[in-house]
């Protein structure tokens, strides 16, 4: 499914008029709980799935929920001055189908996963944005994009909603 990158649908949340069957990331638990799940989760208020499209079908996606996380799963200066646990924004998972990957979608999915935090933030208390990156080259993207390493899980990475508004300063 290569496509003009002009033709892909700005961030919006999932809904079921989307096409999720044709969605393959190369990761096959990304796309069984897209598939499965993401749905459900949207009904149930687990969690937010939002998704870029090319028309109807589904071609980049992302989840956000809301937790927490104990002092000693964070990294110091996150920690910092803070309540134990720390309310945390998490992104679920975050997904671009094969034929449009490094192309700077998931980029732009990241992002606006950030943006939309940063703006829960004004209205209820988030300290971190806190990932459980599914592989070591998915943990090298967030830290590519400022995440910084859990000191007690090498997959989870997070970073200060401070950091991120400097961020969305920054590259905007």
């Amino acid at each position: 499914m290569s496509a003009d990158l002009d033709a892909i649908s700005p961030p919006g949340k999932l809904s079921a008029a989307h096409n999720l069957s044709d969605f393959d990331s190369g990761e096959p638990v990304l796309d069984d709980w897209l598939r499965r799940r993401a749905l459900h989760n949207e009904a149930s208020g687990a969690s937010r799935t939002y998704v870029v499209c090319i028309g109807k079908t589904v071609v980049g996606y992302y989840t956000l929920a809301v937790g927490a996380v104990a002092h000693a799963e964070a990294p110091g200066r996150v920690r910092r001055n803070m309540p134990d646990p720390l309310p945390v924004m998490v992104i679920g998972r975050l997904a671009v189908d094969k034929s449009l990957q490094r192309r700077s979608i998931g980029k732009g999915l990241l992002r606006d996963a950030v943006l939309r935090t940063v703006q829960a933030s004004e209205i209820a208390g988030i300290r971190a944005i806190l990932v459980h990156a599914i592989s070591e080259p998915a943990k090298r993207f967030y830290e590519g994009c400022g995440f910084i390493a859990s000191p007690i899980d090498p997959l989870t990475v997070v970073l200060t909603v401070a950091e991120a508004k400097k961020i969305l300063t920054e590259t905007h």
